[in-house]
């Protein structure tokens, strides 16, 4: 079927692409849109049905309970007031509307008798010149999703992860949009976990940055290290990305295994695809959180040996020191019969041997590596 083997290049821009996306990260509501809805609007046959203004969800459900299709609402951070009547109205549980306005949800999927409630972290990758202990790697947010037999609903929360132009490019699509809500659903998805994936490529180049400084040569060719705050903000950040990609596994897998009276058969399939990248970038993930371990446990290991070296070098110095304090020392006791001290030559003499015998311990330490 030719739709569906054009869905993954709908419902998928590259990755690079997603990222420099106008639009993808907004931080407003649409001005036309004040409200906290940014979209509502009724589909049919995979087209969307054009009015002269704004509808209100009500008007959208009617004209979908009169000619048929479903309705796509999309709302941006509504406070409770402003949901009651959406809720109402398509009969949502209150459960699932009090996380919807609540939000800080783990992903997950639940069921309320004809609805299906989704929750997906969006993650955003935040650009910087140079990582530093106090450098905000990426930014979560929410998107939350209800769908049923004619609606769809979406509740987004933070300034990112904007839907504007995932709609648009499934607008452009009308195969794909007559398949229905679940459609939609595995778009949103699929958008998702495309931001998961080009994230993780951005966090990978952060870490082997950070690991290319811990094990760099420095002076005398050992590793030089780095600051261990810098490592322990990157931890910080790549497990907030861990919480939002492992709880999503097992919904994605629910999804493309069982059967659902609200999920096309035909679109189904396509949530293994989603389920098998979620489970790829969790093993980069678990692979960074892992790796970042080791790293911050070899850079205070070098800073270990490194304060070891510095000793070592302290003590070697002071036992060369210790001879001629020792010689000045037993020469300063202004006893009136001792050895040398008539002879012509014997200053000369006691300064040659206790230089002599400090070369010797200079070079023994320096060939055992002390100095």
């Amino acid at each position: 079927m030719s739709m569906i083997r054009d869905l993954r290049s709908v419902v998928r821009p590259s990755r690079t692409a997603a990222r420099q996306d106008d639009g993808a990260y907004d931080t407003t509501r649409d001005p036309a849109t004040p409200s906290a809805i940014v979209d509502c609007a009724v589909y049919r046959d995979g087209s969307r049905v054009p009015t002269d203004r704004p509808l209100t969800p009500q008007e959208a459900m009617r004209q979908v309970r009169r000619d048929g299709g479903f309705v796509w609402i999309g709302l941006h951070e509504p406070n409770e007031a402003e949901f009651a009547g959406i809720a109402g109205e398509f009969g949502l549980h209150p459960l699932a509307v009090e996380d919807a306005v609540t939000a800080h949800q783990r992903p997950k999927l639940e069921r309320y008798d004809d609805t299906l409630f989704t929750v997906f972290k969006t993650i955003h990758y935040v650009d910087h010149d140079e990582l530093t202990a106090n450098s905000e790697i990426v930014e979560t947010g929410e998107v939350m999703c209800f769908t049923g037999r004619d609606f769809f609903i979406t509740v987004r929360h933070g300034g990112q992860g904007s839907l504007r132009a995932l709609r648009h490019r499934l607008q452009d699509d009308p195969e794909l949009l007559a398949k229905g809500p679940s459609a939609v659903l595995h778009a949103i998805a699929d958008h998702v976990v495309d931001g998961y994936m080009a994230v993780a490529d951005a966090l990978q180049e952060d870490v082997d940055e950070v690991e290319t400084e811990v094990f760099s040569p420095g002076r005398g060719g050992t590793p030089r290290g780095t600051d261990a705050s810098r490592i322990y903000q990157l931890k910080r950040e790549v497990l907030a990305f861990k919480r939002a990609v492992s709880p999503l596994l097992r919904p994605m897998q629910l999804l493309s295994e069982r059967p659902m009276r609200l999920i096309d058969p035909d679109i189904q399939k396509y949530f293994r695809d989603v389920a098998d990248h979620v489970a790829r970038v969790q093993e980069q993930v678990i692979g960074f959180d892992e790796l970042l371990n080791s790293i911050l446990q070899a850079n205070l290991a070098q800073a270990s040996v490194a304060q070891n070296e510095d000793m070592r070098k302290i003590t070697a110095w002071a036992a060369i020191i210790a001879v001629p304090t020792m010689v000045c020392g037993v020469y300063g006791m202004n006893f009136k019969y001792m050895p040398e001290l008539h002879l012509k030559y014997g200053y000369p003499l006691i300064v040659a041997v206790t230089a002599a015998i400090c070369l010797g311990i200079h070079r023994t330490l320096k060939r055992n590596g002390w100095l």
